[in-house]
């Protein structure tokens, strides 16, 4: 069975900074948020024009929800972690790195809010259009991650273990010769990997012993692996949806739904801290997915008029 897993294993060396030079550098998670952030967008112009929003509104939502979610990103990473930061000027300081993508949808979500209804547009024909943008710009970030060593999880020796083959993974501290890393977690937690082992302990590492071990394997959970295959899976099971008319807001509840889902499951793998036994994007997840199975409930008992099919025609009412 060790043969098994030693030949079905993932891992290359993550790249913390694309380096121009002696001083200038950026983040691989930083482009790939860049570049999930304006294929999300064109998406969402694309599909907000076939369902009727008007085109000199569609520039004022982007905007919005690309202020909303940073900002939304950060508050509610700040609020989840906490202990963490030392003042004011700690939290602000957001190109150190710490966001939330639960956050982020969610600060998106209430900034367009007030455009939406000032200008009559329909907030779940609007959300209906962002439906496929969200999980492809996911999907889009989750790979900024996968070459930076973010959201990396517990250890494990399953098939799609991810071993550490050198660089600085985020968030951790690396030897001189980047042969083993370490971080420490809230609640006392602290996780070593190396090209043959990740281990997690309680306390320090150094001290770390049976009674100690809270788990250990030949790598970690790639988590950003996970959320990017799920993101997938999402944008093609909404494109199959979108080729028939659906009552409005069906779309995004789905999405909702499935990644909502997906995250409570895929956070039980993660280092988050915890509430009660959940994290913070758990806890979110779940009255997420509790309120959109909660409305596909009501719409499936109270069947909407005949609406346009806007989904299939690529043509809508005029705003």
């Amino acid at each position: 069975m060790a043969g098994l897993w030693s030949v079905a294993e993932i891992g290359w060396k993550v790249i913390d900074r694309f380096r121009v030079g002696e001083s200038f550098s950026i983040s691989p998670h930083g482009v790939a948020l860049g570049l999930g952030f304006f294929a999300g967008a064109y998406v969402f112009a694309f599909e907000g024009r076939r369902r009727g929003l008007p085109e000199e509104k569609v520039g004022s939502l982007v905007l919005a929800s690309l202020v909303g979610g940073i900002v939304g990103a950060r508050l509610f990473y700040v609020v989840t972690h906490l202990p963490s930061f030392n003042g004011i000027g700690d939290m602000l300081a957001i190109y150190q790195g710490g966001t939330s993508l639960v956050g982020g949808i969610a600060g998106g979500l209430i900034a367009v809010s007030p455009i939406v209804r000032r200008n009559r547009l329909g907030f779940l024909r609007t959300l209906d259009s962002a439906a496929v943008a969200l999980p492809l710009g996911i999907a889009t970030g989750r790979l900024g991650d996968l070459v930076s060593g973010d959201h990396l999880g517990k250890p494990t020796s399953w098939l799609l273990a991810f071993r550490y083959h050198g660089g600085i993974p985020a968030g951790y501290l690396c030897s001189r010769s980047q042969r083993f890393c370490s971080i420490h977690l809230l609640g006392n937690v602290s996780q070593g990997i190396s090209p043959s082992r990740a281990i997690l302990c309680t306390g320090e590492l150094s001290l770390c012993g049976p009674r100690r071990t809270l788990g250990q394997g030949i790598g970690v959970h790639p988590a950003a692996l996970y959320e990017f295959a799920l993101a997938v899976v999402i944008v093609a099971v909404l494109l199959v949806l979108a080729r028939r008319a659906r009552r409005t807001g069906v779309l995004f509840l789905t999405f909702a739904v499935l990644y909502g889902a997906g995250r409570i499951v895929t956070d039980f793998l993660s280092l988050e801290r915890t509430w009660f036994g959940l994290t913070g994007s758990q806890w979110a997840s779940l009255a997420a997915v509790a309120a959109s199975l909660g409305t596909l409930a009501w719409f499936a008992a109270r069947p909407s008029p005949r609406e346009p099919d806007v989904s299939a025609s690529g043509a809508g009412p005029a705003s």
